[in-house]
């Protein structure tokens, strides 16, 4: 019933270098069962029907994180109701003796890239203090940043986001290995977390230095890739050697606990096919569930033409192209439109979605404004803005655009940007807030109807600019509302 879960799950593991140690998590933790085989013999299962409730609040939970389409959410359900069904059957007494191996699948869930915008954040901090502690002066704007011998900047795979998860797995399962004390455990798998990010701050300092030194014939292209792995390879190592000193001695798995050849207590057949059913019956109705609300929304998708005008001030202007397409995949409809009033020119980009699904959802990592590879625009600075919207005040998200033209950088335009999400007439810009009360709408029957709103100008003077966005907005926004509302209720 939950294949589709899994197939997601291994679907990540086989795209992304940041989860490809989650193929081997599974035969770990089935090696590490089976190093505790004899002392599992020496226990006796005994079903425990107080694990139940909890499978039932994490079948609720995946049930939620199908409904706003979050990943991250039911793949995490799904590994705890199979973690749950162990205790639920054979108890806690049995449980106990495979805990971590149980906890140590976990790890195949590929959380952690909600991290990488601050991580990002902070290794361009990091790395513009050092430089200028160096002496070298340091011109910076955003992630982007420009020495005297070249153009830096910070991305996706210098967010040491894949240096953080692989060195946690590994050290979590070396902690286990090596330490019976807790605290011991608990000091080198924190090691484990802080040591990856600091490693990642040096990396990225050291592979400006060196290719500023060089005269960028060192440390350029996918070389500082290179360097930064064999560099976070050897400070890793060094981690685990110096955690070595310090390990304990542990008994073979088979001398644990003697082997009991006494007659085992008899085990409830009744209480046992309870549980099980009970626990079949749980995990059972969130993805019947499921299917019943998608069966009953299910409804044609819409198309939505752009409209001549939104208001009497503001005509669509036929003479230009829109400068800038932001990056959301797969709207079901969309609108990407130059307005003009007298001299003011503005931007509007409507992202329609409906019945969304893994691979077409509003809030999504994959969708932003400016793709990390973008050739054409970076993002420079961002922020929030309160707008009034009716009688409501809400907090946009907003962007500072650049534009480079030219492999000597000139910068042709900036552009200001605003952001926030429509769902079924609710307003937000927070992207947990639009998830949930998504998922609240579908689950009160009224469907997932949502879309993005951005409206951009060209940013010479940003007073000016956010006045002109401000105008745009209150002279619009209720002919926008009903575009959105019309398309709907189709």
């Amino acid at each position: 019933m939950y294949r589709q879960t899994g197939f997601s799950m291994v679907q990540i593991w086989a795209r992304s270098d940041t989860f490809a140690h989650a193929f081997f998590v599974l035969p770990i933790s089935l090696w590490l069962i089976w190093r505790q085989r004899e002392l599992l013999l020496s226990r006796t299962p005994e079903a425990d029907l107080s694990v139940l409730p909890y499978m039932g609040g994490f079948g609720f939970l995946w049930f939620l994180g199908a409904l706003a389409s979050v990943n991250a959410l039911t793949q995490l359900a799904l590994v705890a109701m199979l973690v749950l069904t162990v205790p639920a059957v054979l108890g806690w007494h049995v449980t106990r003796a495979i805990l971590f191996p149980l906890g140590f699948l976990f790890f195949s869930v590929p959380l952690g890239e909600f991290l990488m915008p601050q991580l990002m954040e902070w290794t361009a901090n990091v790395t513009v203090f050092a430089l200028r502690l160096t002496g070298i002066p340091v011109y910076r704007e955003g992630l982007q940043f420009i020495i005297s011998s070249g153009q830096w900047s910070v991305v996706e795979a210098c967010s040491g986001i894949r240096y953080l998860i692989a060195s946690m797995t590994v050290g979590a399962l070396f902690s286990y290995l090596s330490f019976n004390s807790k605290k011991r455990q608990l000091l080198f798998f924190s090691l484990s977390i802080l040591v990856p990010v600091v490693a990642n701050w040096m990396r990225a300092y050291l592979i400006v230095m060196l290719g500023h030194l060089s005269g960028n014939k060192l440390a350029a292209g996918v070389d500082h890739l290179i360097y930064g792995w064999i560099f976070f390879g050897v400070v890793i190592f060094s981690m685990f050697i110096i955690g070595a000193r310090w390990t304990e001695s542990e008994p073979m798995p088979g001398h644990l606990a003697p082997l009991s050849f006494a007659p085992m207590t008899k085990i409830s057949g009744l209480k046992t096919k309870l549980v099980t059913l009970t626990a079949a019956t749980l995990v059972s109705l969130p993805h019947l569930a499921l299917g019943a609300y998608e069966y009953s929304e299910n409804k044609p998708t819409v198309t939505m033409p752009s409209s001549n005008s939104l208001s009497a001030n503001w005509e669509i202007d036929r003479e230009h192209f829109p400068v800038f397409k932001p990056d959301f995949k797969n709207p079901t409809a969309e609108v990407n439109s130059l307005y003009r009033n007298h001299d003011l020119s503005v931007g509007l980009y409507l992202g329609f979605y409906q019945h969304q699904t893994l691979s077409r959802k509003l809030v999504s990592s994959s969708n932003a404004l400016v793709p990390s590879q973008d050739v054409h625009w970076t993002q420079v600075a961002v922020g929030t803005h309160s707008v009034g919207l009716g009688l409501r005040d809400i907090t946009v998200k907003t962007s500072v655009l650049k534009q480079f033209l030219g492999q000597g950088g000139s910068n042709s335009e900036r552009l200001l940007v605003w952001q926030f999400y429509w769902i079924g007439g609710f307003v937000t810009s927070n992207d947990y807030l639009a998830k949930g009360y998504a998922a609240f709408r579908r689950l009160t029957g009224r469907g997932d109807d949502s879309a993005v709103i951005i409206i951009y100008a060209n940013d010479k003077k940003t007073e000016q600019t956010t006045h002109t966005l401000l105008s745009f907005l209150g002279d619009n926004y209720a002919a926008i509302n009903s575009l959105l509302a019309m398309h709907a209720n189709n």
